[in-house]
């Protein structure tokens, strides 16, 4: 089920937790935390335009609805973006993985967060396991199609 995005509440959030540009995680983070009945998300963006290629991205979801704390900074229109899902984490296990990355590893940035071993490739990149594939080879497919649907209209 493709959820909608709710740009009203996404630009209140952004605004409410002073998000940042190119800090997609961390806005996440930090909404997810702030934002009560919130899932934490990490996935794929596509946006309409060049370069269909799809980037790394997080964001909430309260309901059916995406919430996306960065909105404000990809100066897009919320129907020019598609958004696909690798994992979702409660707030509660979210707390859980940070607390337990920043004890193992801590000098190393928390976010995001791939799950667990064994990782696949996606583009030419190996992070996350079979979910973060299937996400991108998803958001790899709405890029081609946004690029023909171009190249048809001109």
């Amino acid at each position: 089920m493709n959820k909608a995005l709710d740009e009203t509440l996404s630009l209140k959030i952004a605004e409410s937790i002073k998000s940042k540009a190119n800090k997609p995680f961390d806005n996440a983070y930090k909404a997810a935390l702030a934002t009560q009945g919130a899932s934490y998300v990490q996935g794929f963006l596509v946006c309409a335009g060049k370069p269909y290629k799809p980037r790394e991205h997080s964001w909430i979801e309260i309901g059916d609805s995406i919430v996306d704390p960065n909105l404000p900074h990809l100066h897009k229109k919320p129907e020019e973006l598609w958004y696909f899902v690798a994992q979702s984490l409660s707030v509660k296990k979210l707390k859980a993985v940070i607390e337990e990355s920043q004890e193992d590893y801590p000098e190393d940035d928390p976010l995001p967060i791939y799950g667990e071993a064994p990782y696949e490739y996606y583009g030419d990149v190996m992070l996350g396991g079979q979910e973060y594939l299937d996400a991108y080879q998803a958001a790899e497919a709405k890029c081609t199609e946004l690029q023909a649907n171009q190249a048809q209209n001109n």
